[in-house]
């Protein structure tokens, strides 16, 4: 299963993190930007090529200490179909360093149209007898509250294509109890929505006890992570809202299993930035990054320990 690949990735490394590549041109180093304008002007393109030199320059520094990345869709796409070329070409670069990739794309939509979204980001589409894989992820976040109809064309596809999904289930943003904390039944929406996903993980369990349906449930609400870490046993936790917004490390602490298993915490602008905040040399960006993912594994495992399969 998809995510069995994950989780030994994560054994592998001992590092239950995964960084988040969301990057603004405010984010870049100057010298980066300045070449790329210099070849391209002050286009779209030259914008692409910069992410996309930082983003590999990220990759080298991480891929040794850090399982996975994690792409956001919209910082691509705010550039064109230049962005979106560069999105592909990040995925790429970093899975051939051995990095699985999950793409936070937040999809949505029914039938045949998420037919479509999962064939495009999960599985590959046919071409003149040709099947081609469009994009590289090996698992998408999406939005599962249109139903079951939202959800049921993408786990034909994790299954054909063994890739796997992140279901927003309770998300790190500040007004996210407008809906998802309201009772039904006597209980609020986010737990409702725990329970579809283990069902609908039932069928893609894995080795190790997770299923490929996993769930987006953000640091910045500790004890309603910890409730759902108890009531979904099955569904591996992606977990955002640790620094920039907020969760600390023993906040996210409460994803997690009694053998370190269960969940992935994800860092952005703390690692991308790392050199703004040290203040160090803008051609130190990469390693700035590799000290703070290092700082980061240190600060989520003394609450952990030793990861074990």
């Amino acid at each position: 299963m998809s995510l069995d690949r994950l989780i030994e990735k994560i054994n592998e490394t001992q590092n239950p993190t995964v960084a988040g590549l969301d990057p603004k041109l405010d984010f870049i180093p100057e010298y980066i930007k300045t070449n790329a304008f210099k070849e391209h002007g002050n286009t779209l393109e030259a914008a692409a090529q910069a992410i996309l030199e930082f983003n590999k320059g990220l990759i080298d520094a991480l891929h040794d200490i850090v399982p996975a990345v994690k792409p956001q869709c919209a910082y691509y796409e705010m550039y064109g179909y230049q962005g979106v070329k560069a999105l592909y070409e990040t995925m790429e670069y970093a899975k051939q360093k051995g990095m699985f990739v999950i793409t936070d794309g937040k999809r949505n939509d029914i039938g045949t149209t998420m037919e479509a979204y999962a064939i495009g980001h999960l599985g590959e589409v046919q071409v003149n007898g040709e099947n081609i894989a469009p994009f590289l992820g090996d698992a998408l976040t999406v939005n599962g509250y249109l139903g079951t109809d939202g959800i049921a064309p993408l786990i034909k596809t994790c299954q054909k294509y063994d890739k796997g999904i992140f279901v927003l289930v309770k998300t790190s943003n500040p007004s996210s109890g407008e809906l998802q904390d309201k009772l039904i039944e006597g209980k609020p929406v986010y737990h409702h929505m725990g329970e579809m996903c283990e069902n609908w993980g039932k069928e893609l369990t894995g080795e190790y006890g997770y299923s490929s349906v996993g769930a987006v449930v953000g640091a910045t609400y500790p004890a309603q992570l910890q409730e759902l870490r108890r009531q979904m046993p099955h569904t591996f936790f992606l977990v955002p809202g640790y620094g920039a917004q907020g969760g600390g490390s023993k906040d996210v602490s409460y994803a997690f299993d009694e053998n370190g298993l269960g969940g992935i915490v994800n860092s952005s602008r703390g690692i991308m930035c790392a050199y703004q905040a040290e203040k160090c040399d803008e051609k130190d960006f990469a390693d700035a990054a590799r000290r703070e993912a290092l700082r980061m594994k240190k600060d989520i495992m003394q609450h952990i320990g030793e990861i074990k399969l």
